[in-house]
């Protein structure tokens, strides 16, 4: 179980479809909605305003997610929030993929199906067109996706949603082995899968 705490009587609400990590921390005006992932690290403090995480979306290790008083933080159906990113009162689209290690400001507006590159500063009060490429510091929209883009999006959030219905059916908490035993039932090359560039070069060439 997470790390979950109330605070002026007000609880996080986590669908039960929903998986959170146990050492994740959720405080307050939190709400995760079904098929969501919430990695290791992450934290989401509903203590001054609200944060929805909405259907299938995933917010990676290490990710924070706050707001000012009386302001919402958004992310969007089926959005993508990659490792150590921070969310501040901003407003993260449907289909959305923001890169890792990403500061979004407040007031910002990433419309449906963009992607914010890595290590990107969105600073206060941009706003993204839907299906665009954003990235750099402060952040400039470069163009406009494609569709083979947004498809090897989807299925990449695909994954993070299949993570949740197998975190939540065989996660546990356990000490290490001693040594590694013969035949070991590992991830590495298991299923062919290959890392994201690679995958997002094999999808521009179809």
């Amino acid at each position: 179980m997470a790390r979950v705490y109330e605070i002026d009587g007000v609880v996080p609400v986590i669908a039960p479809e929903a998986f959170v990590h146990p050492d994740a921390v959720l405080i307050g005006d939190v709400l995760i909605g079904p098929g969501c992932y919430i990695g290791p690290l992450a934290s989401l403090r509903g203590d001054f305003g609200r944060i929805e995480v909405r259907a299938g979306a995933n917010i990676q290790d290490g990710c924070v997610v706050h707001s000012f008083p009386g302001s919402v933080t958004v992310v969007g159906e089926n959005g993508h929030v990659g490792h150590g990113t921070v969310l501040h009162g901003c407003q993260v689209g449907r289909d959305v993929l923001v890169g890792m290690n990403s500061v979004l400001m407040d007031g910002v507006i990433v419309e449906d199906e963009s992607f914010v590159g890595a290590m990107s500063f969105l600073k206060a009060e941009t706003r993204v067109p839907a299906r665009s490429l954003i990235a750099g510091s402060p952040a400039k929209v470069l163009r406009e996706l494609t569709d083979v883009e947004i498809d090897w999006k989807a299925n990449g959030t695909r994954t993070y949603q299949d993570l949740a219905r197998r975190s939540l059916a065989s996660l546990r908490e356990t000490k290490p082995a001693a040594w590694e035993e013969p035949g070991r039932r590992g991830f590495a090359g298991s299923d062919g899968t290959e890392p994201v560039h690679v995958t997002l070069h094999s999808y521009r060439g179809r």
